[in-house]
Parts: structure tokens; sequence; C-alpha cells
């Protein structure tokens, strides 16, 4: 009877590791198949026993005694192996060494070859329980089996050991409860051993200890350990909690709670009638939506956001309920001081340009503006004033005019800072009175301590048409407004107007059809005659004219400042370039000497290599340098002298021509003279105008062709258009003339007609 109920409960202890085996074999943990196969390693030890209970012969319990000892050393092995899977450190090396399993492995050998030597162990026959019944005799071959085993197991403890000392709180139960249950185990077996009790009971224990490992690996979470450690959190953490039993009786709360209800004592239900009295029937919020709550006013203004949620259990009924209350003013002002800071000027605290084209765009979308202007202000000069006064000084010049802007603007005007010296506004056309603007603005002064200045100020104002959309455009036209206005310090406001508006038009339509004038030829060089002083022609200067099919001949004035201004202006010289190019291979038979001056405008300069653009052109038209004349103007080399400097000397040591044009309409020419690679200086006639003494004028031009000569340069006067301005010039020394006395600009073929006119 005793015989046939552990036979039962062995078979039970199978049946239920084996249903573990499956479990783990199926769970999605990465350790699930190595506790599935330490689980299914435990049958076979429970197994050998269950056969030797029921042996009727010597027969079957040798069979279950190998069935026993292979499957000891089979749990050994899975044990070592679940160890260093459960146990593994940060760095993920194995614990236990490999050579414990290879002297498991060697264990089994020598057991199975028992079958042979009989060296390990042998069966006897006792009477047990009323009936036969067989135990085993250990041998030599037996010890060195327990040996192994024991010493293997004891390895495992240690590392349980060390890991239930170092591991944190939380996860100690995990490791101790395995390591007693492999104590209690061993203990039991030992005890089997030297009592020589027929059946070996702490097969119960050993499977039991499987039966733990497989839920302590893939079910167990300490519960007590986290509800205090979360307890804990709560505690600790600044948001407000409260909780609630299924009943609706507030049972606890946390400390940030107490604060916020000003409660210090114990009592929950105190600290939640106090929460009512502040937000209201909590219990009537939307289930786990925050809301959002402000108290105070001012300063002490506090944004709060209330939560309440519910417990429910595995069959959904509500076990409880909490109330969390999150206080949010610092990260609240923290998010609008960050939304500020993008959307604000930093100097000077209004709108920064993407968040004024912004507002006013979703102005422009809401409603139409049509009672509403778009202003562009610039402050006149800003970077020679920063020059003059420091950078100081220039801030709180910058500071001053946004108050200004905030003193004549109310909550319908939207204004910020476009760029480093001009603002941007949309205001009300009600707002503006031109007088009083102008007015203030010709008496506007910035101060810094005891310094004060006047600074000059300009405002382009533009209508909002119904159809504007386009934020960017609009203050364009203000610009263009500004534009009209830029150089007078007498006028504050100008408007853009149909003038600007035609002019603007203009201004595209040209600038669109300028390529396919170059390719037809609607563009071509005007020559402008230059003679020596005997009066013969000996070169022009190439002017660029354009003979448009629609507009017919149209004035440079209506083309080259625009495209000077908008750098197109590189595509027209190279154009002329090329043009002078091919006139001189034309002329190499017809007339030899004679040369022509192309311009080199300023952009030129920063757009291409100037140099090797015409050196090609030279050599593919197959020219000397020397009879097309580089010629530059004094302004263009106010900036990046040095490097340009450099440029015209690479051009003279090609064998060009270098000329200085406008020579006396700046204010530099004699500093820049005396370093300036020139071979012609071009001398403005505006010397020989209208004067006051006429006397003074005529010593300044006298003095400056003598000190062309006393450098080495020819000197050439533009602009001649009389008998006596030429004579008075031949007697001065001026070498070279140029004007409407000798013609005007030419075309090619009256040119040429001219030069035959006067051989």
């Amino acid at each position: 009877m005793v015989r046939t109920a552990f036979i039962i409960i062995f078979a039970l202890l199978i049946a239920t590791l084996l249903v573990c085996g499956f479990v783990s074999w199926r769970s999605q943990k990465s350790i699930g198949r190595v506790v599935c196969l330490l689980c299914l390693s435990h049958i076979p030890p429970v197994l050998g026993n269950m056969i030797i209970v029921g042996a009727v012969s010597a027969h079957e319990a040798l069979i279950g005694c190998y069935i026993y000892y292979i499957g000891m050393d089979l749990v050994v092995l899975n044990l070592v192996r679940f160890t260093n899977e459960y146990c593994r450190t940060k760095n993920g090396k194995d614990i236990l060494r490999s050579w414990i399993s290879i002297l498991i492995a060697a264990d089994m050998i020598q057991l199975l070859l028992n079958m042979f030597f009989g060296h390990a162990f042998r069966i006897n026959e006792i009477t047990s329980y009323g009936k036969p019944y067989y135990i085993m005799t250990p041998l030599w071959g037996q010890n060195i089996h327990r040996i192994i085993c024991y010493g293997a197991i004891l390895c495992v403890m240690m590392v349980f050991l060390v890991r239930s000392i170092k591991v944190p709180r939380l996860y100690k139960e995990r490791y101790i409860v395995i390591l007693v249950s492999l104590i209690l185990v061993t203990i039991w077996e030992t005890f089997y051993i030297f009592s020589k009790t027929p059946i070996d009971r702490s097969m119960i224990g050993l499977a039991v200890l499987g039966i733990l490992i497989f839920h302590f690996s893939i079910y167990y979470r300490p519960l007590r350990l986290l509800d205090r450690m979360l307890a804990d959190i709560v505690s600790d953490t600044k948001v407000a909690v409260l909780l609630y039993g299924p009943e609706g009786r507030c049972i606890w709360v946390n400390e940030p709670a107490r604060e916020l209800t000003l409660m210090r004592q114990e009592d929950a239900e105190k600290v939640s009638t106090a929460l009512t009295d502040l937000f209201g029937q909590i219990n009537e919020l939307p289930e786990n939506k925050e809301v959002e709550y402000i108290k105070g006013t001012g300063e002490n203004e506090k944004t709060y956001l209330v939560a309440r949620g519910s417990f429910y259990d595995n069959y959904g009924k509500v076990i409880g309920s909490y109330a969390r209350v999150r206080d949010i003013s610092a990260e609240k002002h923290r998010i609008e001081k960050e939304m500020f800071d993008a959307n604000h000027d930093a100097l000077t605290g209004v709108y920064n340009k993407e968040y004024t084209y912004k507002k006013i765009s979703d102005q422009l979308k809401q409603h139409a503006l049509g009672d509403y202007y778009v202003a562009s202000i610039n402050i006149c000069d800003f970077k020679m004033f920063n020059d003059a006064f420091g950078r100081e000084f220039g801030d709180a010049a910058l500071k001053q005019v946004a108050d200004w802007l905030r003193k004549y603007s109310d909550e319908n005007c939207i204004y910020g800072r476009i760029t480093g010296d001009t603002f941007g506004s949309c205001l009300p056309k009600r707002m503006f009175i031109q007088d009083i603007v102008e007015d203030d603005l010709k008496h506007f002064q910035v101060s810094l301590g005891d310094t004060q200045q006047h600074l000059v100020i300009h405002i382009g104002f533009c209508d909002i048409e119904h159809d504007d959309e386009d934020v960017s455009v609009l203050f364009d036209r203000a610009f263009l407004a500004l534009d009209s206005i830029r150089d007078d310090y007498k006028k504050h406001v100008a408007f853009f107007d149909k003038k600007i508006r035609d002019k603007m038009l203009w201004n595209q339509e040209i600038s669109g059809q300028l390529e396919s004038a170059i390719a037809q030829n609607q563009i071509v060089p005007y020559l402008q005659p230059i003679a020596d002083k005997n009066g013969k022609i000996v070169g022009a200067e190439a002017l660029a004219r354009w003979i448009h099919p629609i507009h017919g001949f149209m004035s440079p004035g209506d083309f080259i400042p625009l495209f000077e201004d908008n750098g197109m202006i590189v595509d027209l010289d190279r154009h002329i370039w090329r043009s002078a190019c091919k006139i001189l291979a034309d002329w190499e038979k017809k007339y030899p000497e004679l040369f022509i001056s192309v311009n080199v405008s300023p952009k030129d300069f920063y757009t291409i290599d100037v140099l090797s653009e015409i050196m090609s052109m030279v050599v593919e038209y197959g020219i000397e340098p020397k009879y097309l004349r580089i010629e530059v103007t004094e302004t263009s080399m106010m900036r990046d002298t040095e490097d340009k400097m450099k440029v015209l000397e690479e051009f003279r040591k090609l064998g060009f021509i270098v000329e200085m044009d406008d020579f006396g309409s700046g204010y530099s020419s004699l500093n820049m003279l005396k370093d300036m690679p020139v071979d012609v200086l071009k001398i403005d006639m505006k010397f020989l105008g209208k004067s006051n003494d006429e006397n003074k004028a005529n010593i300044i031009v006298k003095n400056v062709i003598r000190l062309a000569e006393d450098l080495g340069i020819t000197p050439l006067t533009e602009g001649v258009e009389t008998v006596g301005q030429y004579d008075k010039l031949n007697q001065m020394g001026c070498v070279l003339f140029q004007g409407y006395y000798f013609s005007k600009p030419l075309p090619l073929a009256e040119y040429e007609a001219l030069l035959e006119e006067k051989r």
C-alpha cells in the first residue's frame, strides 16, 4: 500500500514537471528553454525511483537504478546551465566553468560501464513492507558519482549565495528561495543515503525543486516588495496622490497631497475634503483624463492637472480608485518662456522676423486687411552709427526704436524686428497720421547715459490689397518704397505707389528679357570715339545699348542700374566684352591701330573670374590684349582694393591697358592712385563745369593732368562737349579726349563711316 502511494505521488510529480517543461518551452522569456530542460531532467530520477519502488524483479530494479543515476547527472548538468543563465552578470560570462560539464559527462560514462565491470553498484534483494524489495549497494564508482554531483551542487549553492548577498533587496527573494530549496533537497538526499531506508523520499523534494525553479524563473514577481517600493515611490513623488477604497472613502494620501491641501495631519479623509474644496467633485471628472485648473492670479498663479482613475480586478470589478494632482506651474512657465524666446527678438523683445511674418499671414488668412498698412521701418546708416558710437549705443538705439513702435501700437498692430536695422509692422490706417510721424521722426533722438544722438529713420508703407496673401511680397513693396527716399534725410515717410509699382513691373519685365535680348542681338555695343590731341580718332569706348522690339531704343539708365543691383550686369558685361573682341578681330586689317575700352563692373569681380573670362575671349578671337582696354571705375575699387589691384596687375602683365574711369568723382582718388596699377586716367569733366571759382577748377584739372604725366599715366578727359573745352585741355597737356564734341556713341556702322569720313 505504501509503495503504491509513492508510485502515485511520483507519477503526479512527473506529470507536473512535464507541464512545467511545456509551459517553459512556450514562454517568451529568454531563459524559458533552459528552465524547460531543467524541469524535464528532473523526470528521469523520479521515474527511476518509481520503477525501483514498483519492481518485481532484480532486472527491473537495475533498469530503474540506471535511469535514476543517469537522471541525477542530467539534473546536475542542467542545474549548472540554469545557474549560468539565471545568475548571469552584466558582462554575460558563464559563472560555472565548462569543466563541471566535462566531469558530469565522464560520470555518466563510468556509470554506464557498470553494466560491464560492476564497479559502481549492485542490486540486492530484501524484504520491505511484506514484499521483496530490491535495493542498490554502492561501490567505489558510486562514490565517484556522489563526489562529482555533490561538488557541482556545492558550486551552484555558492553562486546563489553570492548573488543573494550582492543583488538589491527587491531581487534577493528569488535567489534565497532556490538556495534554501537546494540545501534542503541536498540534506534530504544525504539523510536517505545514510538512513538506508528502502524508498528514496527525497525525490519528492527534488521534483518540488524543479517546480520551484520553474515558478521563480517564469512567473515569480516579488509582489510585497514591489508594493512597498511603489508605495515609497508614490510617497516620494511631487505629484499629489489620494487612494480610495471601493466604497469611495479616502484610505491613503501622500505627503505632496497634504502639502497641497495645507493639511499636516495624517487624516486622509480631511485631506480628501480639502482637495474637494480646491477643485470641486473630483469623482465627477472624466476617467483617465487630465483636467487643467488655474488657481490664484499674477505672480501667485498656479496651474494644476487633475485626473482620476479606477483599479479593477481580473473580473472587471472596481476594487478602488485614485486621484492625482500635478502642479505644472513651473513647466508651464518654462514652456511659455521657450515659446517667447523662439518668437521674439532677444535684444528688443519685439517679435522676430519669422513670427512677425506668421502673425501677419494668419491675419491675412482670417480676413482681408484692406484698412491696414504694412510698414518697413529702417534706421539709416546704422552700421556707420554702430561704428561711430559703439555696439552698446547701437543696441540701446535699437531698443529705443522698438519702444517707439510700442508707443504707437495697440492690440490691433503686429510689429517685429525684420533684420539688424529694420523693423516691420502691420497697422490700421486710422492709426497713421503722416504729419505727426514726420514731425516725430524729424526730432528722433536716442540716448545712453548723458550722450544723445539724432537717428534718421525712414518708413516705407504698402497698402494691403484684398487678394494679397504673401507677407514677404508686401514687405518687398514696403522696401521698394524705402528705396525712393533712401538718400533723403529730410523726408521720412514714403508709400508704395503706382510709380514704384510700374518701376517694379518694368524691372521684372526687363530682367526676364535679358537672356533672349542677348541671344537675339537686341543689345549691341555703341562706340563713342576717343581722339588724341590732334583730333584724330584712336579708339572707342564700348557702351551697351538696347534696341528693344517693343520699346525701341532704350537709354542705359533704363536697364544698367537695375542689372547692377540684381547682379545681371555680369551677363551684360560678358556680352559686350565678346562683342568688342569680335569687332577688334574684324578691324585687324581695316583699322589695325584702333583700340576699344570695355567696362568691368564691381560685381564682375565678385561673381566671375574676370581675368580668365576676358583672356579666353582674346585667345578665341586671336586679338592682341593691348587693343582691348580694361576700364574700371574709381568707386568699384573702394572695397576689397588689394584683391582687385592684384587682378589689374595681372591684366597689365598679360599686355592689357588698364584705365580708371570717373577720376575725381570719389573721395580717395589721390590716395588710391599712388598704388593702383593703371595706364590711363579718365578725368571727370565736372571739374570744368559750373563753379564759383573757375580759376580754381582749371588749376585742379591742370595739376591732375600733370600728376598723371609725372606718374607715367596717360590722361584722358571725358565729357568734352565744346571746342573751348578741347582747346583748354590741350593747352593743359591732356593727351586723349572723349565726348560729344567729337561724337555721341554710335552704332558700329556709323562709327566706321565716321572713321572713313575723318580719313
